[in-house]
């Protein structure tokens, strides 16, 4: 699998890039977008085609699940610590049925003990991250987990290789296809690759 994570800032022509992205293949876009609201992320969606919805995780305003037919809710480090403890009282007024539940971690140990089953899990930084200044990548081997793990962190085609041996089940992306000149060609060139490396490997 693999997960496209939204920029953290509106850039040019992101509708008609991401319109495009579903049509190559895209199947998990993550809307990360923390700096608007409600309505802004209403808008936001009101622009892509409602076909491809059902493609999108949101990781703020989950309520928004019950609006639109998305794929499903993502919980960030710390909205998970606070919240999954005691999940029957998050989730009451959502519409779950049939929809993903994935979270981020940045450390391996606390991704094993955590006792909540997330459909899958975002584990970073793998590499020194493309989006981030000064986030150091760290490795992480997680063959020893046996949970769905994606890794993030730094993650293109010059370092798509080594991800795979490191145990990992998929892969997000988010400078390695938004900080690029052509977005959507660096989407193809990746999936095409990770296509064919998961094919050697099996």
């Amino acid at each position: 699998m693999i997960i496209l994570i939204a920029p953290e800032n509106d850039i040019p022509n992101e509708i008609e890039l991401l319109n495009a992205l579903f049509k190559e293949g895209l199947m998990f876009y993550h809307l990360r977008k923390p700096s608007k609201n409600y309505q802004e992320h209403c808008a936001y969606l009101n622009e892509i085609e409602a076909t491809y919805h059902n493609r999108i995780v949101v990781h703020y305003h989950h309520e928004l699940i019950n609006e639109y037919s998305l794929k499903g809710i993502h919980f960030q480090e710390q909205k998970r610590r606070d919240h999954i403890d005691n999940p029957g009282r998050y989730f009451k007024g959502l519409e779950m049925f049939g929809k993903t539940i994935s979270s981020s971690f940045h450390e391996p140990q606390e991704l094993e003990s955590c006792e909540f089953e997330f459909d899958y899990h975002l584990l970073s930084p793998v590499f020194s991250s493309i989006s981030k200044k000064g986030y150091e990548g760290r490795g992480f081997d997680v063959n020893h987990i046996d949970k769905l793990i994606v890794g993030m962190g730094g993650i293109n085609e010059k370092t798509l290789a080594e991800t795979i041996p490191l145990g990992f089940k998929g892969i997000g992306v988010l400078g390695g296809v938004w900080n690029t000149e052509n977005p959507v060609e660096s989407f193809v060139a990746l999936k095409k690759l990770y296509t064919e490396l998961l094919f050697k490997k099996n």
